[in-house]
């Protein structure tokens, strides 16, 4: 609470003046008012969670021998390209492919990956090849795609040079 204090009179001849009043002011009410509010918005506010994708990974084989060779009609090959460009044809490079190309939006890759031809093949593929040029947004925006489309086998890959070479011949550089 407040109190005025006077001062006392020094007792010194001369004129008389008004009396200086002093004002204290005690903080202590207000200090814990402060803290019981900030208690109080802390314990009730509910903290953001980060929002994570959790992607499973096969285990590694023991051997080369376990490992069973893809089929070209199993294999669908994304590109991650330059200027969110994205890359892909069906097979395998080996096979000379169509190469064809979209983008990131709901009717470029998403439309893609839901066609009857991804969609109808449970043993398809999806093979992710970024390459050097391409940004870290556009791998998360794939891999997002993957969660949209609901498909269950892809994974990352690095890309070799008869994909860049592709991708080259395609682009004219």
């Amino acid at each position: 609470m407040a109190e005025i204090q006077e001062k006392a009179d020094s007792g010194k001849g001369g004129k008389k003046r008004a009396k200086k009043m002093s004002v204290h002011l005690d903080m202590t009410p207000m200090v814990d008012l402060a803290f019981l509010l900030l208690t109080f918005f802390m314990l009730t506010t509910t903290f953001s969670k980060p929002q994570t994708m959790e992607i499973n990974m096969p285990v590694k084989p023991d051997s080369e021998e376990d490992q069973s060779p893809l089929k070209a009609s199993n294999a669908f090959t994304i590109i991650l390209g330059d200027d969110d460009k994205v890359y892909y044809y069906y097979g395998l490079v080996e096979d000379k492919p169509e190469l064809n190309t979209t983008d990131y939006s709901a009717n470029g890759i998403r439309k893609v990956l839901i066609s009857p031809r991804i969609k109808s093949n449970d043993k398809m593929v999806v093979l992710i090849k970024p390459m050097d040029v391409s940004r870290y947004k556009n791998v998360v925006d794939i891999l997002d795609e993957m969660k949209i489309t609901d498909t269950k086998k892809y994974a990352l890959v690095d890309i070799n040079d008869a994909d860049k070479e592709l991708v080259a011949s395609k682009t004219g550089g």
